[in-house]
């Protein structure tokens, strides 16, 4: 009898590993993807790579696209800009004494730099209940949301990324007043914006369709 017990308990405490260990490499696995995820993918100047790449990238855009009209190439180049695409990106703290750690300058976050008020503003705005500002589906949506808001209230056309943008740094307020004429570095920026733009427009155009079939072969997930 007690080695019947031995043996079921030995046999107990096997299952009890095997079903911890199995937890824990699941846990690894997700963690991992969790880590893979928030980093930049490896050729951010191409914006087919990155579709390739990071396979729901894609599919976010476009329904971005479908909702708002912002195009693709100009929600990237927006975003490419803010963030390079890191999903936990925030502005660098200030420096007390030039040494010291202090606050950081804004509560920008996350892909598309949004401000906690703008992102509270989108979700009420838009629906997209539980959206998160390091999660790159809501950040297209939240781009292509801005976006269209701004082209509403100014008549910018939503393909214009170079004054798109100046409309995203200053609001729709500031872009009206023209502040950003006297801001050299916020002009550079927008064009480098626009640039970055029709490339990334030439790149979709040439790979459109290995995505788009890519996209239906995985629709399921």
């Amino acid at each position: 009898m007690s080695a019947n017990r031995s043996g079921t308990g030995s046999g107990s405490a096997g299952a009890r590993w095997r079903l911890l260990r199995a937890a824990l490499l699941a846990t690894a696995v997700t963690l991992g993807a969790m880590a893979c995820s928030a980093r930049p993918p490896r050729n951010i100047e191409d914006i087919c790579d990155m579709f390739e790449e990071r396979a729901g990238w894609y599919r976010a855009a476009k329904e971005a696209f479908a909702r708002w009209g912002v195009p693709i190439h100009v929600q990237l180049a927006i975003i490419r800009q803010e963030s390079g695409f890191r999903a936990k990106a925030r502005p660098p703290r200030t420096r007390i004494l030039w040494i010291v750690p202090g606050l950081r300058p804004s509560s920008a976050h996350g892909y598309t730099q949004a401000l906690k008020s703008t992102w509270k503003e989108y979700v009420r705005e838009s629906g997209n209940r539980g959206a998160d500002r390091d999660n790159f589906a809501d950040a297209t949506d939240f781009v292509g949301w801005y976006a269209a808001r701004s082209a509403e209230a100014t008549g910018i056309f939503k393909h214009d990324a170079f004054s798109l943008y100046l409309a995203y740094h200053e609001g729709d307020g500031g872009f009206r007043r023209g502040t950003y004429r006297r801001k050299p570095w916020l002009l550079n920026a927008a064009r480098q914006v626009a640039e970055r733009a029709r490339r990334y427009e030439r790149q979709l155009i040439a790979c459109r369709e290995r995505l788009e079939r890519r996209r239906r072969r995985f629709w399921f997930f």
